[in-house]
């Protein structure tokens, strides 16, 4: 089983141009549209998050169990749903504000253990900054890779959520020493201010950097990159695109029983190649259509 730890938030996506035009709600949150990928992928998966007992957080359950997602692990509370007002871009970009003041995911609590079959654990975005959360997922993070489990992390910087920036980057680099995998993508990889390289000597066995509509690179500690161009798709919005990468590599591992450090280095080119690819092309595939919207097994393999 692959564990996804993180929020699950409402998305408000606009319907049009307009400072007024009116919102949609979708189900969203990096963690969660990762784990959403990954069951629709056929990965078996739990969600590890609070969520709100209203009626947001009763959609978002719902969402993920339509995905044949594990909740035994999701924690419930009083509080409001967290709310993302989406902006989108000419190019199918997307920008966010928050609405996270008192919100229910930013109560999360560390579980005494994670489920007995666990092979990887996936975290970032929102819930790494948002205490007293964030301490809680950070000590899951630390007190999984302690365990041996795999661990990833994907930090999808939003900015507007982080008041001291320079205490971020440190804190990020205070990670790197339990994270197996790290992917991001080209921007966050300039707002943190480092380079694969660096961040490799300091844990990571890999390290993916997604580059939008050019694809993929991954970085190994042998000193390799390996590189794969991104599909050719007609962009809706790109909402969803880099938690659809993390869902397609860990699922594209886990296939592989390559859930290690040690089998990442033996991945090889051909290896990385292929799994590169299947994360660009699940990528397209959510590209192409409107809100986080991972594709299925079925829509890879056809």
């Amino acid at each position: 089983m692959i564990v996804v730890a993180g929020e699950a938030l409402i998305d408000l996506v606009p319907q049009g141009a307009g400072a007024l035009v009116g919102l949609q709600p979708a189900l969203g949150g990096g963690p969660y549209n990762t784990a959403v990928a990954l069951g629709r992928l056929g990965s078996p998966t739990a969600f590890c998050s609070r969520v709100s007992s209203d009626a947001f957080g009763e959609a978002l359950l719902n969402g993920l169990r339509e995905a044949g997602i594990d909740v035994s692990s999701v924690q419930r509370g009083a509080e409001p749903t967290t709310l993302a007002v989406a902006s989108i871009g000419a190019d199918g970009s997307a920008s966010y504000s928050f609405y996270v003041e008192g919100t229910a995911d930013r109560l999360f609590t560390a579980p005494a253990q994670l489920p007995d079959e666990t092979r990887a654990v996936s975290f970032g975005t929102c819930s790494l900054v948002l205490e007293p959360g964030a301490s809680a997922y950070e000590e899951l993070m630390r007190t999984a890779a302690a365990q041996g489990v795999f661990t990833t992390l994907d930090p999808n910087i939003r900015a507007g959520l982080i008041p001291d920036a320079d205490a971020y980057r440190a804190r990020f680099k205070s990670w790197l020493p339990s994270v197996a995998l790290l992917k991001l993508s080209e921007e966050d990889a300039l707002w943190l201010g480092g380079t694969p390289r660096e961040w490799l000597a300091s844990g990571p066995a890999a390290v993916v950097i997604t580059q939008g509509g050019d694809g993929l690179t991954a970085f190994t500690r042998d000193g390799s990159a390996h590189s794969v161009p991104g599909e050719e798709v007609e962009v809706v919005d790109t909402i969803g695109a880099g938690d659809t990468v993390n869902a397609a590599l860990l699922h594209g591992l886990a296939a592989r029983d390559a859930l290690s450090p040690a089998a990442l280095a033996d991945l090889g080119p051909e290896g990385w190649t292929d799994l590169l690819r299947f994360a660009a092309r699940a990528a397209a595939i959510t590209c192409s259509r409107a809100g986080a919207e991972p594709p299925y097994a079925s829509e890879l393999t056809a």
